[in-house]
This record gives structure tokens, sequence and C-alpha cells, in this order.
């Protein structure tokens, strides 16, 4: 069972900088990511969203890629194309002009000769230093994810157990109301009619129809095949929190039909019981992937 919620960091150099990458994950319905980056470019982001899809299935991921300032070594760089043509055209100037030849100085004038800063880099050569990093960071989230996943599946687990004690505790209970609505027909009708005027076949047929009514046995067995499920999804790998979210409107829908059918007053306190249980189970699994 993994956890939506979590945090992942690691370091790249590219384009000569010293990049830091953090991903931060929350819950959500499905995939949202939100990017901030120090590049543009369709193309990049795309790589990022395939690499994230493949370790990520649910989760609002905010991934901020920013530049570690303290690591900088400023760059200044020439455009030597750019200077030797400046270069060239000064060289003929003077030749017109009956001048001296241009210096250095002349040519390092010129706007663009030199540059501040890092030269543009392809999108293959910055992906090829970017992605590592990204990778260890999305590495570091999934073990972060993977530990409060395992403790959200210890308390569900917690809780599933006394949801399949007091579903035992309800097949007692239930298994005992025939013979109960028995003796409770009966002294009702004694009071009624008085001592030995009760028809043991009519009253066996009313207690007959009661524990119709009242029977639960199927309910309470869907039910122990659902807490079943619940505990294999719970150790289950990959996102189970879909299926958790299915399985748990099952076992609510259960709960509800035993409580409806019975009227004892054990067995509607145990079903106000399992209700709370499932509802904290709901909402721990609202951070399950």
């Amino acid at each position: 069972m993994l956890s939506m919620t979590g945090f992942g960091r690691a370091g790249a150099d590219a384009a000569g900088r010293r990049l830091v990458i953090e991903v931060r994950a929350v819950n959500h319905r499905f995939l949202d990511l939100k990017l901030r980056l120090p590049w543009g470019g369709v193309e990049l982001e795309a790589r990022i969203g395939a690499a994230v899809r493949k370790r990520v299935d649910r989760g609002a991921l905010s991934i901020n890629i920013s530049e570690d300032a303290a690591a900088r070594t400023p760059s200044v760089h020439a455009n030597l194309p750019l200077a030797m043509a400046i270069h060239a055209a000064l060289v003929e100037l003077a030749d017109a002009l009956g001048a001296p030849p241009p210096g250095l100085d002349a040519v390092l004038a010129q706007p663009g000769v030199l540059v501040v800063g890092e030269p543009a880099t392809a999108i293959d050569e910055l992906w090829a230093a970017l992605e590592p990093g990204l990778d260890a960071a999305l590495v570091a989230l999934a073990a972060e994810r993977a530990r409060e996943g395992a403790a959200l599946a210890a308390d569900v687990l917690a809780r599933v157990a006394n949801l399949e004690r007091l579903a035992a505790e309800l097949g007692r209970l239930a298994a005992a109301g025939p013979e109960a609505a028995r003796k409770r027909l009966t002294d009702r009708l004694a009071k009624l009619l008085g001592e030995g005027q009760v028809d043991p076949q009519r009253l066996a047929q009313e207690v007959a129809l009661l524990a119709d009514k009242a029977d639960v046995s199927e309910e309470l067995t869907r039910l122990t095949a659902h807490l079943h499920e619940l505990r294999a999804l719970c150790s289950a790998p990959g996102p189970v929190g879909r299926k958790l979210d299915f399985l748990l409107q099952e076992v609510g829908r259960e709960i509800n039909t035993t409580g409806s059918k019975s009227q004892a007053t054990e067995i509607a306190r145990l079903i106000v019981d399992a209700k709370a249980e499932l509802e904290k189970i709901r909402e721990q699994i609202q951070n399950v992937e």
C-alpha cells in the first residue's frame, strides 16, 4: 500500500548549472502534475511527465526545478563566429580608410561578442543531464510514500480486525435471534391470551416468518468475504486506492442491510460500532494511491 503524500529531493548538473529537483505529492483522485522549470519547452515537460507516470498513478504532484545559486559559477563565453565576422569587417574597413588594423579591444566593444551565462543546450543533452536527478527525486518520493503507506496499512488492518470481531459477534447474535423471537412472542401471547392458550403450530409459523425476515446469514457471509479481500489489498503491490474505495462501499452496504433486518438492541449497538470503524477506514484510504 502506498500513500499519496510524500516528498523527494535530488540534485543534477545541467547546462553548467547545479539544479535542485523537489517533488511534492498530496491527495488527488487522479494524477495532477504541475511543473516549475528554469527552462520552457513542451518537449521537456512531456519527458518529465512521462517519467513521472512510470512511477506514480494518482496524486497531485508539484515538481520544482530550481538553480542552486550558492553552487553556481558565473559563465562567460565568446561568440567566436560573431567575433571573427566583426574582426574581418573591421580589417576591411581599416584597409579602405588607410587606418591601422583593429585590435582586440575594438572587437570586444561590439555587442554579443562576449556572452555572460550558459549557452543554449540541445533538448537531448539537457534531458540526459536532468533525468538521473529527476529519477532520484522520484525514488526518494516513492520511499517516503511507502513508509507512510505501511503506517496506513497497519491502521487499516487493525480496524479490519475490529470489523471481523464485530461481524463474528453479529453472527452469534443473529443465530440466537429465532429463539429469542420465539420467547418474546410466546411471552407476549401468554399475557394476551393466558397460559396454555397459544397454538404451538401457529406460534412456530410466526417464529419462522420472523426468523426469515431477520435472517442476515448471507449479508454476514458477504461481509466476511469483503473483509478478507480488504486484508489482501492492504498487502498488495501497486495502486489499490480505487479498489479499496469500491470494496468499502460493499462493506457498508452489507452492514446497513444487516442493521435494517434486525430489531435487536444488541445488534443495533454493534452496527453503530461497525459503521464508526468503517468511517475511520474510509478517511484513511483517501490517502492511498
